[in-house]
């Protein structure tokens, strides 16, 4: 497995994020023309009205399934990083912090995290900012 970086450290599944979103979205163009041809033929309107309603509601289950998987692993970080922080200062994570600072945060090393947690929180620093800020990356392979 190549080291992990800020460079390469995101992650695509190809068949949710380029296969299945492509496939949806064709599948939601495609209905709404044979529901607008079904207008104009004023034949077989009830079909493509239930295709365009399943396209539809298809894509809504393809968003929140991952809003919601994103939801429960962003509350599971936040409690690590807040284990983390505790187990090396006595202290919670500055409530300062926003989820997506503290995401970036859980790829500091150690040495840097406390130090880190605490530019962040008082230099309003992003995601991004954080992550160009981290001299040891702590690589996550925990992920699906």
């Amino acid at each position: 497995m190549a080291e992990q970086n800020a460079k390469n450290h995101s992650r695509y599944v190809p068949g949710y994020h380029f296969l299945a979103s492509t496939a949806i979205l064709a599948l939601l163009i495609g209905s709404g023309i044979n529901l607008s041809e079904a207008c104009c033929k004023k034949e077989g309107l009830y079909s493509a009205s239930l295709i365009c309603l399943v396209s539809f509601v298809l894509l809504l289950v393809w968003w929140y399934s991952r809003a919601f998987a994103l939801r429960a692993q962003d509350r599971a970080i936040r409690a690590e990083e807040n284990l983390r922080h505790f187990a090396m200062t006595g202290k919670l994570l500055d409530n300062r912090l926003r989820m997506g600072q503290i995401i970036a945060l859980r790829f500091a090393s150690d040495d840097e995290f406390v130090a880190l947690a605490a530019k962040a929180a008082d230099q309003s620093m992003s995601a991004k900012d954080i992550k160009a800020a981290i001299q040891n990356w702590r690589p996550d392979h925990n992920r699906a």
